[in-house]
């Protein structure tokens, strides 16, 4: 008789502390990256890419990753994540101890690049603990799972976006690298140690034939298990046309939510004057704001069903959109700042509420496209919020906010469509 390692609730806390470590591996990379600026002579596109480079692995790893879920179980995909984050802190500590700041020159971009496209799998553990805990829990308790898993992990950027400063001033750059090393580190032991895959996953890696596996995994509490390989998920998910509906709305959520956690410091300072340390307390409440805000929304998912809070949740993003894009006050701004984070967060909680009832057969491949796809926003917005600046001036800061009316109405008329053959299926 093969004992079954582990619990729902002991998966849901080890999920969410590896992507909360895996996130925080690259929250010292982009505020940081202006001394490598200032040391290496880089040009403002160059250091445009290097900020960018992290998001732009950490989403689309996102994909292959969360599809591995669907054959393994989430713990093989997980650490391999981690530890190439820990390569790259690693590296990096030991880059900034070596030659921070006399040593460095611009020959060095490419591997600094190369640095950051490590620590930058770490953001990618988002969509294979999605998988992980949902093969763990009963359809009916993922949204507020996935709600908890998703905001608390999604706290570590606005959390840590406090402690830079502090860390900078006490220990200097490479100090304060060692000091997120050995955080990583930490807590890559305690996911090893605690981190197991659901029933399925642990009786096929005894060699339990299919079937028996799927029995037994089903009398143990587990309602959703994958049909296929990695590549098999991928396409399984791909062929469901809501897929692509939910990449689109994840695009305008989270998506949106990376790019404004990188786009409100220079909204800030540049429209309303305010000192760099001010700005980056605004963009950290609104971090802090859209996370917490998104384990509720997952047990609203729970109570009136993932579309229809994507629906409510969407319509709140529309309203603090168009109070950004009229406001020249400081204090409205600040409010239209909090409403938009609370309706990203519902609506990121709402979207993986309804992926595993939508694509159950493949929740690792649905996944890896909604979040990979989905985060992809992050690295796409910024420059189209950009050229409203360069169009309009000073006024474009405000005007830019525009682009998330156009995306919060195109995600409700697509919300409304996802509920349509769910009514035709009642009646």
């Amino acid at each position: 008789m093969i004992k079954i390692k582990g619990s729902s609730n002991r998966c849901l806390f080890s999920a969410t502390l590896g992507f909360f470590i895996g996130f925080a591996a690259v929250a010292l990379f982009g505020p940081t990256a202006h001394k490598f600026k200032d040391a290496m002579a880089l040009s403002p596109i160059m250091l445009g890419f290097l900020v960018a480079v992290p998001s732009l692995t950490g989403s689309l790893l996102r994909i292959p990753f969360g599809a591995w879920v669907d054959t393994t179980g989430g713990r093989k995909p997980f650490l391999v994540l981690l530890f190439l984050a820990l390569a790259g802190m690693i590296s990096l500590f030991l880059f900034t101890f070596l030659l921070y700041p006399d040593g460095l020159r611009p020959s060095y971009y490419v591997l600094l690049l190369l640095l950051g496209a490590l620590c930058g799998c770490g953001i990618a553990t988002f969509s294979v603990g999605i998988g992980q805990v949902s093969y763990w829990f009963p359809l009916k308790k993922q949204g507020t799972a996935l709600g908890v898993y998703a905001g608390i992990g999604n706290m570590a950027p606005g959390l840590f976006s406090l402690l830079i400063p502090l860390s900078l001033a006490g220990w200097g750059l490479a100090g304060s690298y060692l000091a997120w090393l050995l955080f990583l580190s930490v807590g890559i032991v305690v996911y090893t140690l605690t981190g197991q895959n659901a029933c399925y996953f642990q009786l096929r890696e005894n060699n339990v034939p299919h079937a028996e596996a799927v029995a037994t995994a089903h009398d143990n509490g587990q309602e959703i298990f994958p049909t296929g390989t990695a590549r098999q998920g991928l396409a399984i998910a791909a062929r469901n046309w809501k897929t692509w509906v939910l990449v689109a709305i994840y695009f305008t959520s989270f998506g949106g939510f990376i790019a404004l956690t990188a786009w409100f410091p220079t909204y800030w300072i540049s429209f309303f004057g305010q000192s760099a340390a001010k700005a980056g307390i605004l963009t950290a409440v609104f971090a802090l704001c859209a996370s917490v805000v998104r384990v509720g929304g997952g047990s609203l998912s729970d109570r009136f069903g993932g579309e229809k809070t994507a629906l409510l949740a969407l319509g709140i993003l529309l309203a603090g959109a168009v109070v950004m894009v009229v406001s020249s006050s400081f204090t409205l701004s600040i409010i239209g700042e909090l409403v938009m984070a609370v309706g990203m967060g519902v609506t990121n909680a709402a979207v993986f509420k309804i992926v595993p009832q939508v694509v159950k057969e493949a929740v690792g491949g649905a996944a890896g496209w909604v979040g990979g796809l989905g985060a992809f926003g992050g690295f796409a917005i910024p420059p189209l919020l950009a050229v409203f600046v360069r169009a309009q001036g000073a006024g474009g800061y405000a005007m830019g906010f525009a682009i998330f009316i156009g995306l919060a109405i195109a995600s409700l008329i697509l919300a409304s469509v996802l509920r349509r053959p769910a009514k035709r299926v009642v009646a």
